[in-house]
């Protein structure tokens, strides 16, 4: 019996040396897989926070229903003092916002006035002096 020598292959002995960069890639994979896992916690716990809120809100609307419902059926009416509470606090900030006004003197005043009745006489005497001057062109119409 004639053995083929295309079937026996021979066998090599191969001995991998692990380097350094093989080691730092390891440890770059690892930092990797790390940092995933770290992102999908952050991830879930987002993800529970968001479901925590979306509760909260979903009781709170069911609570302003409730509170619509109450209004509708008139059982929940708004009290008077509470627009003695909003009257005084809109009283209060008025005088707060006056005190904080710059007030003219006398003085300033009288001088501003007297600026306003001048302008005030000036446009009169130029609004008479048109009127007068139409109503010489009217008459010679006539």
């Amino acid at each position: 019996m004639a053995k083929n020598k295309k079937s026996q292959k021979p066998k090599k002995n191969v001995t991998e040396a692990v380097t350094p960069s093989d080691v730092s890639i390891e440890t770059e994979t690892q930092n990797q897989v790390n940092e995933i896992e770290n992102s999908e916690e952050t991830v879930e716990t987002k993800q529970v926070a968001v479901e925590k809120e979306q509760d909260n809100k979903k009781q709170n609307n069911s609570k302003d229903n409730d509170k619509n419902k109450k209004d509708k059926e008139g059982k929940n009416k708004k009290k008077p003092k509470k627009e003695k509470g909003k009257l005084k606090r809109k009283t209060k900030e008025t005088f707060s916002e006056l005190k904080k006004v710059t007030w003219p003197t006398f003085g300033e005043v009288c001088k501003k006035t007297g600026v306003v009745l001048v302008v005030v006489l000036i446009f009169a005497v130029v609004i008479f002096g048109i009127d007068y001057c139409l109503g010489l062109l009217v008459g010679l119409l006539r």
